[in-house]
């Protein structure tokens, strides 16, 4: 038998698909629980990447996806292609290609730093020269990007979603940790990437994971709160009654007693359900604990949606800033496609409800993982390269930068304002007419949702879904003037880092929040411990 192998490296962690050659069939699936790299979204991984080394970087990646790879259960020695898809930092590190022309952004900072900007256009090149453990000859598929801001999981959210065929005005989002849009108005494509955090993926959540076997995944409402667990198949299914109210929980549906955490889009519905029963103002929660508690000991507390709804507000100030740089107005907006883990099982609706969806979509589009299922076609297509080469090479693109743009600016302060401060709408759009923005509508009417899968990944294969865990390397090393008293190791909000034999400090790769965080650094009385002093362990 022949085999393929497609992969997508994405922010949050790697999935992948062993693939028969021959047939086109998935033959099996396997997943990381995380990134390999330290941080909390792309630039974390970024910076890291600067900091130790294109080459240090690239090889944890490696390492991660040769697991993934020997995860799949099949004969590596009969692989005869891998595809791959992703954003351009994750597919330059899985390369080796290096990053300082995405690290630093302008003509005018990569002439006074000596940088020259890579191509990163369609190829076929060597999977065994960039290290992947499968027989020599092996071809490894690569597709474009649209530009070096703009990489091959754009394309694939715009390909497979059916984006590029629609005429009317439309958005479409990759919902994740690093949010990936794009707005289409007539040919012209206006495209941008809001750092949403990874609570839209399930982490820096108290009983966050990601989208797997035992994730709340939403909460449907039917007189109670009713949570939706997914199952070994990664299908949502009924679970336990909750009433946030008079905070019961009630044993209901199969997956009762079998929740082990909750994922992005089980805390939106978090989020909508605390708006919905008005248990949260201005930063905390009303109930007896300040939690909100559902099946199983999971929960959520007013820290957890405050992060949920930072992350919502920064994805609505993407789009709202594509809205307003396009010159359209919400009201000509009336098409959405939603891709990724977290806008398939999302609720549509309380999506948009709670701003993740624009007020005024009225055709909701949910797809899956669309990098992982473009990936897969290229796998058993390869001639496919060239059509995305062509499109990539005919997109009329906009990129707005939103990390310097003050439209942006703007519209994610009054987020932060409603998020913390409890700002009514009104005073919102108050403070966007002065800023000579346009208002936000409320939500009207109920949209059409059509939901094209049920579950993220849709083809599991028949030996079904591997979840790995064993993942990443550590980061040591010893403070001179470290007392041992262990502060930053009750610090760290991961639990990644922990105090050694001899007051060694030893911190987990793949746990780590890395540059977003640094509470480790900060608490140390002695101020002695320098999380960038840590030397890597290969």
């Amino acid at each position: 038998m022949r085999y393929g192998i497609s992969l997508d490296i994405g922010t949050s962690g790697t999935r992948g698909h062993a693939v028969d050659l021959d047939t086109g069939k998935i033959l099996s699936t396997a997943v990381t629980e995380c990134h390999p790299l330290p941080g909390a979204n792309i630039m974390d991984h970024l910076t890291f990447c600067i900091n130790v080394g294109t080459d240090i970087a690239h090889r944890i990646l490696i390492d991660t996806v040769n697991k993934v790879i020997s995860a799949l259960g099949i004969d590596k020695n009969a692989v005869e292609r891998v595809s791959i898809c992703g954003n351009p930092i994750q597919l330059s590190l899985f390369q080796g290609i290096p990053v300082d022309d995405l690290a630093f952004a302008g003509e005018n900072a990569h002439k006074a730093r000596g940088i020259k900007e890579q191509k990163r256009d369609a190829g076929v090149f060597s999977a065994v020269d960039v290290g992947l453990d499968v027989k020599d000859g092996c071809e490894l598929l690569v597709p474009p990007a649209i530009r070096h801001e703009i990489g091959a999981d754009a394309l694939a959210m715009m390909y497979k979603s059916g984006f590029l065929e629609q005429k009317e005005n439309c958005l479409v989002t990759d919902y994740g940790t690093n949010a990936e849009m794009a707005l289409k108005v007539g040919d012209d494509i206006y495209t941008g990437s809001a750092a949403a955090g990874p609570a839209m993926e399930g982490q820096s959540i108290k009983c966050g994971m990601l989208a797997g076997p035992g994730a709340i995944s939403d909460l449907e409402y039917d007189f109670q709160w009713i949570c939706k667990v997914l199952d070994d198949t990664i299908t949502p299914q009924d679970g336990s009654k909750v009433d946030f109210g008079l905070e019961t929980v009630e044993p209901y549906g199969p997956m009762t007693g079998k929740a082990v955490g909750i994922t992005g889009t089980g805390v939106v519905a978090a989020v909508s359900a605390a708006l919905d029963c008005h248990l949260y103002r201005k930063g905390k929660l009303g109930t007896s604990d300040g939690k909100l508690r559902m099946q199983d000991g999971i929960y959520v507390d007013s820290k957890d949606i405050s992060e949920a709804m930072k992350a919502i507000g920064a994805i609505r100030a993407g789009h709202f800033t594509l809205l307003e740089h396009a010159g359209i107005k919400f009201a000509d907006m009336k098409t959405m496609y939603m891709a990724g883990a977290s806008g398939t099982y999302v609720d549509a609706i309380k999506a948009r409800e709670v701003g993740l969806v624009p007020p005024s979509s009225e055709t909701i589009y949910q797809y899956g993982n669309t990098s992982l299922a473009m990936s897969t076609d290229i796998l058993r297509n390869p001639e496919l390269l060239d059509k995305l080469q062509e499109i990539a090479n005919g997109i009329r693109a906009n990129h707005v930068m939103f990390a310097s743009d003050k439209i942006f600016e703007q519209i994610y302060m009054q987020e932060l304002a409603v998020c913390d401060e409890g700002m009514s709408m009104e005073m919102y759009n108050r403070n966007n007419a002065a800023a000579g923005i346009q208002e936000l509508p409320k939500p009207r009417g109920v949209p059409k949702v059509v939901r094209v899968v049920q579950r993220d990944i849709p083809d599991l294969g028949e030996k079904g879904l591997t979840i790995l865990h064993d993942i990443g390397t550590e980061l040591r090393g010893h403070m001179d003037g470290c007392i041992g008293c262990k502060k930053c190791e009750k610090e760290c909000p991961q639990k990644a880092l922990t105090v050694a034999e001899g007051n060694e400090i030893v911190v987990k790769t793949k746990d780590c929040l890395g540059t977003a965080c640094y509470r480790c650094q900060f608490v140390c009385p002695k101020k002695v411990y320098k999380y960038d002093d840590l030397r890597l362990v290969i």
